[in-house]
């Protein structure tokens, strides 16, 4: 009995140890993204998508972050939302400033995720200001896509990012409202002509965004499931869904690639099981051998 006691013991310490070493690093990790309405790339391109970072800062002013955002070189960056946390008492003015010096990288476009939606549809609930924030970034050269989209060349390539804010109830934590495909195309339209980015926070609707015509679906919320299990994925979404389909991975369905970030913070519940939080480079190419 005492055996096993300390094997437990040792198991939990083990456990919390890791933790903590996720909590404090972040991993880079690589996708390669291909289709034949990327043909007419003459070479490579790569786009960085960050999401969930909830304030999160690695290293003074996120030093550490910032270092590696700009070794990468990037044509471009994606943000999918919840960079800050809406609760009072959480100060964003970290987060603001180190996402105003990404313009100066490359082109910068950001959706919300749902505490920046939550700020700016209830904002007499928080003493923080969703339009001060918005306009700060704004000015620094962020393009905010609030049920809008954008056309962006890529060398030869035509590329419609489309920054889709679905209603709040589709973020309620137990049984999350219905998204039919025809909500998504009254609040951004149809899919676009081109190669089709659709940053929607939220991966509870991945269907419904593949049934609108997204070539590349960009998600997060669900901070990879908390913890993972090796060859199963995610453990619980914020919804206390358990082992969602879409956690935190490449997902290659059809026509269409979903890349479902595993943030790159926490709020709330700071845990982390063999999830450490991630950076994420898309590798565009035109060679669909």
């Amino acid at each position: 009995m005492k055996i096993i006691l300390g094997i437990l013991i040792i198991m939990i310490v083990l456990v919390l140890l890791e933790n903590l070493r996720e909590l404090r690093n972040f991993k880079t990790t690589f996708y390669q993204i291909s289709s034949p309405k990327l043909a007419k790339l003459q070479e490579d391109k790569r786009v960085l998508f960050l999401s969930d970072l909830h304030n999160r800062s690695y290293g003074k002013d996120n030093e550490k972050l910032l270092e590696e955002i700009e070794r990468l070189h990037p044509d471009g960056i994606l943000i999918g939302g919840d960079m800050l946390v809406r609760k009072d008492g959480n100060s964003y003015e970290g987060t603001l400033a180190f996402l105003a010096k990404l313009p100066d990288i490359c082109p910068v476009y950001y959706a919300n995720g749902n505490h920046e939606q939550k700020l700016k549809e209830l904002p007499e609930q928080y003493e923080q200001s969703y339009e001060t924030y918005k306009d700060q970034l704004v000015k620094a050269g962020i393009h905010f896509l609030e049920n809008e989209s954008s056309v962006w060349e890529l060398g030869d390539v035509r590329i419609v990012i489309t920054g889709l804010e679905i209603p709040l109830s589709g973020y309620r934590h137990l049984g999350s409202g219905k998204l039919p495909v025809s909500v998504i195309t009254e609040l951004v339209g149809r899919a676009g002509a081109g190669y089709q980015i659709l940053l929607a926070h939220n991966p509870d609707y991945v269907k419904e965004y593949q049934s609108w015509g997204a070539d590349l679906i960009l998600c997060g919320h669900y901070h990879g499931g908390v913890a993972r299990i090796p060859g199963i994925g995610g453990v619980i979404a914020p919804n206390f869904r358990l082992f969602p389909r879409y956690s935190g991975d490449i997902y290659r369905e059809e026509d269409t690639v979903t890349v479902v970030s595993r943030g790159l913070g926490t709020h709330s519940v700071p845990i982390r099981i063999l999830n450490p939080p991630e950076l994420i480079v898309l590798e565009f190419s035109g060679d669909n051998a």
